[in-house]
């Protein structure tokens, strides 16, 4: 199983923070794009990958995407579960490992998404309305108000922890360089996470507007994040910004794809790694 010291579960991984990389460059690229006025578009993830399939072998790369977000998929799973990244089991770490569980979620839907447009079984046109689906769902059940307005808070929780390792600069501490080799990477890193940080805080708003007037029309994305961003007074400064910053995520990502820190257990021994991490300390 072991290659040159990278495992299964590493290389899927490395593969992973690429993919996710790209389609965030991708991203951040065509909204800075719209925002300039040169054409492009300020819209989410799978509107990107649809970017990518309208291009010359368009369906090969989204297949490479799709392989690529899922291998990131079960990276977050491996890394929530075995605690890979030893944040351990205080009310802070367990936190953390349930947002990388919960990001594993997304990402392995969004890579059913790409599976799915590079097979051309994917829908003629990009939807947002998934998550005002199943929000309207989740707001006919007993107690959904609150449990919608809970999402938002969480959302938005995820907003300032970007924000504030953008601002204590802890990009870069799972990095595999030396601190006089950050410098290059670490401005990189905390212009990303802040363009993050701010999308999170708007979308995690339209959750909690959404809870408030029972409505779940008022749930958006990042598309909507970036037109809410647009629509205020020097909105393409704004959005230019921002957009500018999730192509900054992007490139970071490629960059974690070669230098961060992986232990990740093989495929052999996740199991066992699952337990340990769950067994009460003796």
């Amino acid at each position: 199983m072991h290659l040159l010291g990278r495992n299964v579960i590493e290389r899927l991984a490395r593969f992973g923070y690429g993919a996710r990389g790209i389609v965030y460059c991708i991203v951040g690229g065509l909204a800075l794009l719209a925002a300039l006025g040169r054409g492009g578009r300020a819209d989410d993830s799978e509107s990107a990958i649809r970017w990518v399939l309208a291009g010359p072998f368009g369906a090969v790369l989204v297949g490479i995407i799709a392989v690529g977000l899922l291998g990131f998929a079960l990276w977050r799973f491996v890394e929530g579960l075995t605690d890979a990244d030893r944040r351990g089991t205080s009310a802070k770490g367990l936190v953390v490992r349930a947002a990388h569980v919960g990001s594993a979620v997304i990402y392995t839907g969004l890579a059913i998404t790409a599976g799915s447009l590079a097979l051309g079984l994917g829908r003629r046109s990009g939807g947002g309305d998934g998550m005002q689906d199943w929000t309207a769902w989740l707001l006919s059940k007993p107690f959904g108000l609150w449990l919608v307005g809970f999402i938002g808070v969480g959302v938005m929780g995820g907003g300032v922890a970007f924000l504030v390792k953008a601002a204590t600069g802890k990009v870069t501490d799972r990095l595999k360089l030396a601190g006089s080799q950050c410098w290059w990477a670490k401005p990189v890193g905390q212009f990303g996470y802040a363009a993050r940080g701010i999308a999170f805080l708007i979308i995690g708003g339209f959750f909690i507007a959404a809870a408030w007037y029972q409505a779940s029309s008022e749930v958006k994305g990042l598309a909507g994040a970036f037109a809410a961003l647009r629509a205020q007074p020097y909105g393409w400064v704004l959005l230019a910004i921002v957009a500018a910053g999730h192509f900054a995520f992007g490139a970071f990502g490629l960059i974690q794809a070669r230098f961060r820190h992986i232990d990740a257990p093989d495929i052999d021994e996740t199991d066992d790694a699952v337990l340990r991490a769950i067994r009460p300390n003796p």
